[in-house]
């Protein structure tokens, strides 16, 4: 088993408590969001119509598409409520020296 490739996203303080913050890692927009002070990265878009998260309304472990109100689980990147059915890509992180690092 080899280890996870992490790469430098953002610095922990650009991603404020509730927040969201867009990035590109190796061609792959990814999103990092603070939920209740715990980074999570997932895709940038809903599966339900490749709408984009990033001002999503972030609650309680969870992101709301801002289009058609999908919401997703920040750590499984599964629907919690239609009219998404298909999950989201999500990707471990780690913080290392106040650096977010996102592993794709």
């Amino acid at each position: 088993m080899s280890e996870r490739d992490y790469k430098m996203a953002a610095p922990l303080d650009a991603v404020p408590l509730g927040k969201t913050k867009s990035v590109t890692i190796d061609g792959r927009t990814i999103l990092l969001c603070n939920s209740d002070g715990q980074i999570h990265a997932i895709a940038a878009l809903c599966s339900h119509a490749d709408e984009p998260l990033a001002c999503g309304r972030i609650r309680l472990g969870w992101i709301a598409c801002p289009a058609h109100g999908a919401r997703f689980d920040l750590e499984t990147g599964a629907p919690l409520t239609g009219p998404a059915s298909e999950p989201i890509a999500t990707y471990p992180v780690r913080i290392v020296d106040d650096m977010i690092e996102v592993a794709i």
